[in-house]
């Protein structure tokens, strides 16, 4: 095995017709980028326009600096939160590569064997694989055997064999599922399990298939259902203000008109007059549209989901980008990788039966002393396999690894010291078992495929660990029912005489057999039939067979009926992308899968208006986990994976995946639950800032009372409901569509009728002669408006935490909702009753929010109306259960 390889000159005609190795990085996220990115928010962009129009009012003397200030700092503080809690992940990853070492290959140039970095290997480069290598490139095996591991590319942890091709033979340019497992081709990602060869490099770079993945991932990311939403709210709420800030100072306008006797009358008063108007007509306008926008909103978002993604660790969830833990409870389809996150990810047996057909549980195998006694023997002196002396599993394959498992450490470690080998032969291709005789006990053990060992033999021990004689027709139809299960069975013999090499003695008796298949995790089982309950369709998506993937699928419980779709990569793409859609609500298995196939069916449920999910581990999952609504890598997985998915499952379990999208849905009623308690405030100050002047009453609400209210007070409210508990009927709750408005028709009830009822509150509380008795000057009474305003939206946020009657449930599991509420009336106790502390800085606060000290039995009447909120809104609540 020895090749001259490329000498300098050729290596170099080849880097410039074929292009280098190298697959360049995503570029790196920074705070600069993730700061701009945040005012690309629609919900920012309106708070900007409101900021700029105040500066300008406030140049002309109309306005005061610290409102467009106020504005401007809640902005830089969102900007600030979203661009740091973006950065410290990405941070986080790029400093763990930087500190790996660059993978290196061997390779034949210029006669010798040298060791060059795997981005300096070019088409045409002869590499020489050796056990335990990474394939740098993809080619063609074109000297030696080998086994290699294909789950970076496929998921799949199968060894596949590779041979030697002939020189006619030229690697694919359509890959298929199949071309990863065919006789000689051999792709840049996976691993050598054994065997030495020499590789033809053929495609390098971003031609591999490794490549095509890294610039599939380049593609720009979908915008969060979130995201959409927020932005379909803000365009609400935009053309609300604004129009209605229009009308009600044409209104305004014109009741300035009619005041003054008619136009002509009021054109004569002079333009310093008409001036005046226009000016408070337009402040009026302003007033509105910061009314109109939830300012607090999306500081709110970003404080609310920073929160939950320190929360969700505790339930083995790394949350890499924030917006992916509410996008999780957002999803209508999740397509799953199956070994690892459905299944446990390694081989073991998962059955053991003696040759009549008669299952033994796992556990009660110790029982049965002469069976466990003969099967350890087999097992453990015919394995390449061994326990290190921390307990763990080395040498061997996969199935010797699974064997040795079952067996134990205890029992090895015991053979190891009882008894020698006398003589032995490993397993082959050709024989198909292995065998080892044990002079001590006069016995020769064999394990091997069953069709070879029953060919043999004649008899097999029963439970009591009596010899009888063999039923074939009884033992072979236990071992197609298996099959049919996709479990490999192995069988455990022995003969009384000495070993003879490449033979089974006719007088070998069957000890037992085994079912060995990388099984469903048991806790799988119960979150997927909670994620299906949830209105969440399942998708198994994998490397292997058709026939292991249906298997695994059913005992899974992912395929109920003979409706649901079970197909392969291959059949996929021989439908075009309008066949796929309609098959895909049935769709439950998709085996042989591509990297390919997975980004494909991303973009399809896409274009159907779906919420997508997408797990994965290795390299061939990265572009669609990167694709998908929410990628969620798992913990064990490739760096690759990780970084291209928003989410990291740390225990690679299904059930973390499950409450993800648990917590994803807890957090989305969070923000929904603030949208109310915030809206009904905003409504509120709409209209009573809009009907004010025509009741005679001068800006009852400053416009710092409504960045107080916006901005203090909201971001102490993402504190407030932000923390709400997550209860169980969120995972019964059919999934929301991704172009689905935020607000609902029983949210959309609920906010106007209590704005309404607050509205009616404030002019029962301003115009009615009977509350002026509790106030010294109109000052105090204005002051104590700002209080019942403040007070009923805090008494409000009982009402908004459940949509029943069971508002003060759970307030020890949040008990921060009673802190804010306490800070808030605390907080504001201090702005009005500033003016009692004879210190500049305290005049200053009191000036600015126009407030002075209230008497002591103002602030008792004023509890009582705020109070009234929940009353209210607890009828409304009777009658909407009424009508329903």
């Amino acid at each position: 095995m020895h090749y001259k390889g490329l000498n300098s000159k050729e290596v170099a005609e080849s880097r410039a017709k074929y292009g280098n190795n190298t697959i360049p990085d995503s570029e790196p996220t920074t705070f600069w980028a993730e700061f701009k990115e945040t005012f690309g928010d629609p919900m920012i962009r309106i708070l900007l326009a409101i900021a700029v129009l105040m500066i300008v009012m406030c140049l002309f003397g109309y306005a005061d600096i610290y409102e467009p200030v106020g504005t401007i700092v809640a902005v830089l503080i969102v900007a600030f939160v979203s661009a740091k809690t973006g950065v410290a992940s990405d941070t986080k990853y790029r400093e763990l590569k930087d500190s790996s070492k660059k993978d290196q290959c061997k390779v034949y140039r210029d006669d010798v064997i040298t060791v060059i970095d795997v981005d300096d290997v070019v088409v045409g480069d002869k590499i020489l694989l050796q056990s335990g290598d990474k394939i740098p490139a993809d080619g063609v095996l074109i000297d030696g055997t080998v086994k290699v591991d294909n789950s970076a590319l496929n998921g799949e942890a199968e060894e596949c064999q590779k041979t030697a091709a002939d020189a006619s033979f030229t690697l694919k340019e359509e890959i298929t599922g199949d071309t990863f497992v065919d006789a000689h081709s051999l792709f840049r990602g996976a691993v050598l399990f054994d065997g030495e060869g020499v590789m033809d490099v053929q495609k390098v770079g971003l031609s591999t298939m490794m490549g095509k993945m890294a610039e599939e991932m380049q593609e720009d990311e979908p915008d969060s259902p979130l995201k959409v939403k927020l932005a379909h709210l803000a365009n609400l709420i935009s053309k609300f203000g604004y129009i209605g800030a229009t009308v009600i100072a044409l209104l305004y306008f014109g009741y300035f008109i009619l005041a003054a006797g008619g136009i002509e009358a009021y054109f004569a008063s002079g333009a310093t007059e008409i001036i005046k108007d226009i000016v408070d007509a337009v402040s009026l306008a302003v007033v509105i549209i910061v009314c109109a926008v939830p300012e607090g909103l999306p500081l709110m978002i970003s404080l609310v989901l920073m929160q939950n993604t320190s929360k969700m660790l505790d339930h083995n969830v790394l949350v890499r980008k924030a917006e992916g833990i509410e996008t999780a409870g957002s999803l209508n389809i999740l397509f799953s990788d199956k070994t690892g996150t459905i299944t446990k990810g390694r081989l073991e047996v998962v059955e053991f039966f003696t040759a009549d057909g008669i299952a033994i549980p796992l556990d009660e195998l110790s029982q049965h002393g002469k069976i466990k006694g003969l099967v350890d023997l087999a097992i453990g002196k015919n394995t390449q396999s061994m326990f290190d002396a921390e307990g763990r599993i080395i040498g061997g394959n996969a199935t010797d690894q699974a064997l040795m498992k079952f067996m134990g450490p205890e029992v090895f470690h015991q053979l190891e010291t009882g008894c020698k080998i006398t003589a032995s032969q490993g397993f082959n291709s050709a024989n198909k078992f292995s065998q080892a005789y044990l002079e001590e006990y006069g016995k020769t053990f064999y394990k091997g495929a069953p069709e070879k060992l029953l060919a043999a033999s004649q008899k097999y021990l029963s439970m009591n660990g009596d010899e009888h004689t063999i039923n074939m027709d009884v033992l072979n139809q236990k071992i197609d029912e298996l099959a049919n299960k996709s479990m490999r069975v192995l069988a455990f013999g022995y003969s009384n005489a000495p070993m003879t090499e490449n033979e089974i003695h006719a007088d070998t008796t069957i000890i037992g057999l085994v079912g060995i298949r990388d099984d469903v995790r048991p806790e799988a089982r119960e979150a997927i039939a909670e994620v299906q309950n949830a209105g969440i369709q399942v998708v198994m998506i994998t490397g292997d067979r058709l026939e292991t993937a249906v298997a695994i699928a059913k005992d899974a419980n992912l395929l109920h009926s003979n409706d649901d779709v079970a197909l392969t990569s291959a059949q996929l793409n021989e439908l075009t992308d309008e066949e796929v859609k309609e098959i895909i609500p049935r769709i439950r298995v998709i085996a042989r899968a591509l990297p390919t196939d997975k980004s494909r069916m991303v973009r399809l449920c896409q274009e159907m208006n779906l919420v997508v999910g997408m797990t994965g581990d290795g390299v061939n999952d990265s572009p669609a986990l990167k694709r998908a609504d929410v990628g969620f890598a798992m913990g064990s997985g490739t760096e690759a994976a990780k970084e291209a998915g928003k989410i990291v499952i740390l225990d690679d379990n299904f059930k973390s995946i499950k409450d993800a999208i648990w917590y994803g849905r807890t957090i989305y009623h969070n923000i929904l639950k603030f949208c109310k308690f915030q809206l009904v405030i905003n409504v509120a100050a709409v209209v009573v800032s809009a009907l004010a002047p025509f009741f005679g009453l001068h800006e009852p609400l400053k416009v710092t009372h409504l960045l107080f209210v916006n901005l203090v007070m909201d971001g102490l409210g993402a504190i407030m409901l932000g923390n709400e508990p997550a209860q169980e009927r969120y995972m019964t709750e059919k999934p929301r569509r991704r172009n689905e408005s935020i607000i609902s028709k029983s949210m959309m009830v609920q906010i106007v009728i209590m704005g309404l009822w607050l509205t009616v509150l404030s002019f029962v509380f301003l115009k009615i002669p009977f509350f002026d008795q509790f106030f010294h000057t109109t000052e105090e009474k204005y002051s104590a408006y700002f209080v019942l305003f403040i007070w009923s939206a805090l008494f409000n946020g009982f009402n908004v935490r459940d949509d029943g009657f069971a508002i003060f449930k759970g307030l020890n599991e949040n008990t921060g909702f009673m802190k804010v509420f306490i800070l808030i009336i605390l907080v504001q106790a201090a702005i009005v009753n500033s003016g009692l502390i004879p210190v500049e800085v305290f005049t200053w606060i009191g000036n600015m929010f126009s407030c002075v000290p209230i008497p002591l039995i103002a602030w008792g009447v004023v509890a009582i109306l705020a109070m009234s909120m929940i009353p209210v809104d607890m009828i409304r609540k009777m009658i909407g259960q009424n009508r329903t």
